[in-house]
């Protein structure tokens, strides 16, 4: 169903189930204006909507609407907690969690300083001296090994070959940047 406000002649569609028999209080979403909107009866298909021709009246008063200022809640301070919340006591109260083993938090932190961490960079430090030293170790047991094992030869200038690239490349990137 097309509705048209009689003030303002602005066309609104509403479904026909919304309108029931006994009328219905409707408003105009761009004027304002208020009516009781009955059902109209069943249009042909064929039959043509006459346009309202448009009445220019003054214009209304917007009355601008007073914003009452909110109300603010008044909350009570907050209770500091008595226990803490990870305490054993209350683990064990709220949660049914029993510690055994209770610390106080400086034991904790000095069994934590007293930790010793080896750590990655230390690891990777470890791993390049003792790559150096088994390069090292090679190179000056190279005359015993190939007199031992003659088939090694190969292998070992092959190995410090690689090793001289490698610090090659090392060595120009450095110089580089």
């Amino acid at each position: 169903m097309i509705l048209t406000c009689n003030s303002c002649g602005k066309k609104f569609v509403v479904p026909d189930s919304a309108i029931s028999a006994a009328g219905r209080m409707v408003q105009c979403g761009s004027c304002g204006n208020k009516w009781k909107q009955f059902p109209m009866g069943e249009f042909k298909k064929t039959q043509s909507i006459a346009r309202p021709k448009k009445v220019i009246s003054r214009p209304r008063l917007v009355q601008q609407k007073i914003q009452k200022p909110k109300k603010v809640k008044k909350t009570a301070p907050k209770k500091i907690r008595e226990i803490s919340l990870y305490s054993p006591e209350y683990l064990a109260k709220k949660h049914g969690i029993n510690i055994k083993e209770t610390q106080t938090v400086k034991e904790i932190s000095t069994k934590e300083k007293s930790k010793v961490s080896f750590g990655f960079y230390r690891s990777l430090l470890v791993f390049i001296v003792l790559l150096i030293f088994i390069s090292r170790s090679l190179y000056f047991a190279q005359s015993f090994i190939v007199g031992v094992f003659p088939g090694l030869e190969f292998y070992l200038n092959y190995f410090f070959e690689s090793m001289r690239n490698i610090f090659e490349i090392w060595k120009s990137l450095i110089a580089n940047y």
